[in-house]
């Protein structure tokens, strides 16, 4: 039986090299995957998906108002079945959509990963993610760590100087460099305004069971 599985990061924890890894799984047996990505991230160019290491692959674009089940569908009636579906940068579908890849999956019987943010900068929920957390079958945490050697769970903003950015658009795509993932005790200082983040330092994902 298919299954929507949401799998939630902060920050540089991976999430695209594991779709991507995922994506490569199904094609080394012989299966067809359609990976869809949101038309408003194009920091790699317009429909390619691709991860920090290098990786990448096409994408299927998607914008706001799109039926995600309906381009599932018209990709099946053109090529045939369809294996999976995998949504990267899932934290930026609306309801509507969320609610569609539901459908792909009980209605045409084709599983979905997606990949995304929890939360956005002010620690609030970004709204496909809301619904992926009370809608998905299965949640999968990717874990990285903060600079502090404990889990990151959490998103800051800072400016050049490593302060944080507490106000602002919630998405702003590009700058990277921007983006920090901490640890909530740490969220809590920076944005406090008790601490700032050393952007020399490099952010690595691990993979850790804490």
């Amino acid at each position: 039986m298919a299954k929507l599985y949401f799998y939630y990061s902060a920050m540089n924890a991976g999430k695209t090299t594991t779709l991507l890894q995922s994506a490569h799984n199904y094609h080394e047996r012989g299966m067809r995957t359609l990976i869809l990505t949101p038309r408003l991230d194009d920091r790699y160019g317009e429909g390619v998906v691709a991860s920090r290491i290098g990786l990448k692959a096409r994408g299927t674009i998607f914008g706001r108002d799109d039926d995600l089940q309906a381009l599932a569908a018209a990709d099946i009636a053109a090529n045939g079945a369809l294996h999976c579906v995998l949504v990267d940068e899932a934290q930026f579908l609306s309801k509507a959509q969320v609610w569609q890849i539901t459908e792909i999956v009980d209605r045409l019987n084709v599983p979905v990963l997606a990949y995304g943010l929890r939360t956005d900068f002010r620690g609030e929920l970004f709204e496909g993610s809301q619904y992926l957390l009370a809608w998905a079958d299965n949640l999968v945490e990717i874990k990285t760590i903060c600079h502090t050697g404990r889990k990151a769970t959490m998103v800051v903003r800072v400016d050049e100087h490593g302060r944080a950015i507490t106000d602002g658009p919630q998405v702003e795509i590009g700058g990277n460099d921007r983006y920090v993932s901490v640890s909530r005790g740490e969220f809590k200082k920076v944005m406090a305004g008790e601490g700032y983040i050393d952007l020399q330092q490099p952010q690595l994902p691990l993979d850790r069971g804490d």
